[in-house]
Formats: C-alpha cells, sequence, structure tokens
C-alpha cells in the first residue's frame, strides 16, 4: 500500500472479526514499528501483546470492576478540560457519532456501555498495550505516540484494523498487576488490533478533519 493512501485511509475499528491475526504478522508490526523516530534514539517504548483466555479474563476483570463503580485511576490522567477549538472539534465529533450509531456519549448510561464495548476490545483476537517506564518526563510520551502511529500505520498496511483504546488503561494499577506489568511502568494505551468487519454500522462511521489552512501558518 502507498504510504500516502495508508495514512489518509487508515481509521479506527470498532468492530472485529474474531479470526486470530498469526503470530509471525504480529510480530513484524512491532519489528516496523520500533523504526519509530524518538529523542536521542531513547526509543522510551514497551509492549505486550494480549490474545485467547487471558485476554477474556482481563474483559471480565474489567467489566467487575466497571460494575462495581471502581472510580479509575489511569496512569495517564484523562483531560479535565479542553481549549475552545479542540472543545468544539470533540463536541462534533459526539453529536456525529450519536447520530450516525446511536450512542451518545454524553449520557453516562451510553458512556458505561461504550466502555463495556472497550473493555471487550470490540471483539478483537489481539490487544496491545504499551507502556514505558515511570521516571521518564512528559516528553516520552511523543516519542511512545510515534510508536503507536507506526503499529496502527503498518497493521493497516497488512490489511488488518485497529483502535487506540484509552478506557482500557482507566484501572492502570489492576491491569498491571493482572498483566505483570511492574508498577515501576506508566501503562499509557492499548491497542485492540485484528481483521475489521467492515459490514458492521460501527465500521462506516468517520470522523473529521479541521481544514488544512486552519492548522498552518505561512511565514516567508
Amino acid at each position: 500500500m502507498d504510504a500516502l493512501e495508508c495514512i489518509k485511509t487508515r481509521m479506527s475499528i470498532r468492530k472485529f472479526k474474531p479470526d486470530p491475526v498469526p503470530k509471525d504478522v504480529l510480530r513484524e508490526i512491532i519489528t516496523i514499528a520500533k523504526w519509530s523516530p524518538s529523542y536521542k534514539n531513547s526509543q522510551p517504548w514497551e509492549s505486550l501483546i494480549l490474545s485467547g483466555a487471558k485476554k477474556e479474563a482481563l474483559t471480565k476483570m474489567l467489566l467487575e470492576l466497571l460494575k462495581k463503580d471502581a472510580k479509575p485511576s489511569p496512569d495517564v490522567p484523562a483531560p479535565q478540560s479542553w481549549p475552545t477549538a479542540e472543545a468544539a472539534r470533540i463536541d462534533r465529533l459526539l453529536k456525529r457519532r450519536a447520530e450516525a450509531v446511536g450512542s451518545d456519549l454524553y449520557d453516562l448510561e451510553a458512556l458505561k456501555e461504550a466502555k463495556k464495548a472497550n473493555f471487550g476490545f470490540y471483539g478483537a483476537p489481539h490487544a496491545i498495550y504499551l507502556f514505558q517506564d515511570a521516571t521518564l518526563t512528559p516528553w516520552s510520551l511523543f516519542d511512545l505516540g510515534l510508536f503507536a502511529q507506526t503499529i496502527m500505520l503498518a497493521a493497516h498496511a497488512k490489511g488488518l484494523g485497529t483502535v487506540p483504546q484509552a478506557f482500557n488503561t482507566d484501572y492502570a494499577r489492576e491491569v498491571k498487576k493482572f498483566l505483570s506489568i511492574p508498577e515501576t511502568k506508566r501503562l499509557i494505551i492499548s491497542i485492540s488490533i485484528g481483521y475489521a468487519d467492515m459490514e458492521s454500522p460501527e465500521n462506516a462511521f468517520r470522523s473529521e478533519r479541521a481544514e488544512t489552512d486552519d492548522i498552518v501558518k505561512w511565514i516567508e
């Protein structure tokens, strides 16, 4: 796949087929992603690929925590407010999603259902958890973001779908303990990965992007 086409056509998948991805394909995707740039070649990223019974058990644990109304405690706290431009884009996205798939995430019950879908990894056969040493500064989050993006682009180029998920790090301490990730690590995000079910209405929705002139200034 052409690199520019890969960037433009990648999308977040929210319904997967159950078919497992061969282990060598998953390994190849990580091998490609390790060539992502990082500050002074620090490569501040680690990954764990979760599948099978262990993934199902994690889903069960996360759903139990949600059922108990356990308070989320992610290693990277969720934003509490946004600047005007970004807030407007988020608002438009949520309203368009509500119209398209009937899930209004401003409604607390709908938000809870969305979390359940996240905790089930949208039916994906695999999940990639990304983490890094907790002593690293916020600068290294930028580098891990590049690593995550490259994983998703490499997966798309290989005919796979992905979706980055912050909700799946809501209970960071419990997830790290369950997956034997040391407490000295900072859990950043999970990425569900597998073969996209493009017949699902969930995957018919695509988010918009700002106009180019809204995000660039020219100085000559």
